[in-house]
């Protein structure tokens, strides 16, 4: 008789079961207790754990956003752990991987709570998934953190991400409102006290009606009124086109030629016995066979080698094998064996080609270490190449480096003379320069309008997202250095741009719709 009351039979539910069985891991037949008016959907202790689920779901949200946004600076991320790890591997798919991984298994259980709550069931959440709410917590604060430490500036990247995607992060925000709309109301109904009623009720709409105002101090430079929006930003490719072709190759910069891109970024080091040449890294293990070749001299800094040396290395093959892009698209049969069979290029052909095609070039110079015989001779050694040995026509160097700048000026005054970073007007024309060349995340539509007013551009630098492409665009930027200038060229306007009128009936219909929602789903 006691086992028979025990083991009662109950009405058959499929829903709720299968819902109790992914939340609560009861999949077998089990006395469902539902929440009585007035009472706590939860026990005690399930009560305490909740708010930790609710913590995990929205600090697993902001490492997933975060994640994505980064996408921009993938390639530095890897380089970055190339550097400490001594091996090339993509580390970034592998954290947004885990991001995703980590926010879907998250947002899957608080769907369940949420319909388990509104079918009037208590909540009781499996010791297993408590485990993994608890893991993705510590572990979405502790990615935070660690990457906020060694990589501080991709909450610049963030906070430049939210001038585009707030209008529509905005809309979420009212539909994820609307959604949680059924379980608040069912919870103010069955509740048997005004204060209780007022407690649930009162914050779900305080913070509705913060987001129905939030527009009304939002900022995006893509919401601009029709014919305002400035030229096309130039784009120059950093190191060529290195999604396509090995960085810093004469396939590279072909690449980046003939997908019509306006400029070519490289970066210059120059040999033991005095030759430019191009090469990004300190040492020589990342981008060539050294390895190989040279077992014992893989650490060795780049400009203690001879060209005779370096003119004998594979610069194409770690192309194949490592495949430093995430987003690389399959190479035909022809640009594989093209690849493969690059060399290390010197600043003399580089600009050569430049110069063929008419296209401007900007280069990191790097000064050779103490005891290299070009130590104090490196400007003067570069000035000859460009001069004497390849004659280019002098107004298409963005002249960067800032040692001896004067005398340079003084010697070349066709040369666009560069800066690396902000400073006052008067000081920019006191020093001749007519153009910025800045980190993107330095980007902003005031600044770049004020150095416009008298006649000072604005490059920014790496930019390979079209939506940052977008934010660039619409600021007023002149030029940007990207990796992907054959996906950049195909864009005919900014993404995400409206007039502000198309924004505001956004916005109001958008309110008017949840509105209306809401008020139904209380009524009901």
């Amino acid at each position: 008789v006691v086992r028979r009351r025990l083991l009662q039979r109950y009405e058959h539910q499929p829903f709720i079961s299968c819902l109790a069985g992914f939340y609560s891991c009861r999949w077998k037949r089990y006395q469902r207790e539902r929440i009585e008016p007035g009472k706590c959907c939860c026990k005690t202790r399930e009560c305490m754990f909740f708010p930790l689920l609710v913590g995990a779901f929205c600090l697993s949200l902001v490492f997933l956003y975060m994640s994505s946004e980064a996408k921009n600076d993938y390639n530095n991320f890897d380089w970055y752990t190339y550097i400490n790890l001594g091996f090339w591997f993509l580390w970034s798919i592998v954290v947004l991987t885990m991001a995703l991984i980590s926010f879907m298994y998250i947002a899957l259980l608080l769907v369940l709570a949420m319909c388990l709550i509104a079918e009037g069931q208590q909540l009781y959440l499996h010791w297993s998934h408590k485990m993994g709410t608890l893991l993705v917590l510590g572990f979405s604060i502790g990615a935070l953190f660690v990457i906020s430490v060694l990589w501080g500036q991709i909450w610049q990247t963030v906070r430049l991400s939210f001038q585009i995607t707030a209008p529509y992060l905005h809309v979420g925000a009212i539909a994820l409102m609307v959604l949680l709309s059924w379980p608040v109301a069912l919870h103010a109904v069955r509740a048997d006290k005004k204060v209780v009623q007022v407690i649930i009720v009162g914050p779900y709409l305080a913070i509705l009606l913060f987001l129905f105002l939030i527009p009304l101090g939002m900022y995006s430079p893509c919401i601009r009124e029709m014919g305002t929006l400035g030229p096309k930003p130039a784009l120059i490719g950093h190191r060529g086109a290195p999604m396509l072709a090995p960085e810093n190759t004469e396939m590279s910069f072909q690449k980046t030629i003939e997908h019509g891109g306006d400029g070519l970024e490289t970066d210059v080091t120059i040999s033991y016995d005095g030759i430019p040449f191009l090469m990004h890294d300190n040492s020589l293990k990342r981008t060539t066979n050294i390895q190989e070749v040279y077992p014992n001299y893989t650490d060795k800094h780049a400009a203690f080698f001879s060209w005779d040396t370096l003119k004998e290395l594979n610069a194409g093959m770690w192309f194949i094998k490592n495949k430093p892009f995430a987003c690389m698209g399959s190479l035909s049969r022809a640009d594989k064996e093209q690849a493969m069979n690059q060399s290390i290029y010197t600043l003399s052909s580089f600009l050569r080609l430049a110069d063929n095609h008419n296209k401007l070039v900007i280069f990191d110079l790097y000064r050779p270490p103490l005891t290299h015989p070009y130590r104090n001779l490196w400007i003067n050694r570069t000035m000859e190449v460009i001069l004497k040995e390849v004659k280019m026509k002098p107004h298409l160097v963005l002249w960067l480096d800032n040692n001896f700048r004067s005398l340079v000026h003084a010697a070349v005054p066709e040369f666009q003379q560069t800066r690396g970073t902000k400073a006052p007007v008067e000081d920019l024309l006191k020093n001749k320069i007519v153009k910025l060349n800045l980190e993107y995340t330095e980007m902003s539509s005031e600044d770049i309008r004020k150095y416009a007013e008298v006649n000072i551009t604005t490059n920014f630098y790496v930019i390979n997202e079209p939506w940052l492409y977008s934010l660039a665009w619409c600021s007023g930027a002149h030029s940007v250095t990207t990796n992907s200038v054959h996906m950049l060229k195909n864009l005919s306007q900014p993404l995400f741009l409206m007039t502000p009128q198309q924004y505001n009936i956004m916005w109001i219909l958008t309110d008017l719709t949840s509105v209306l929602l809401i008020s139904l789903i209380f009524t009901l």
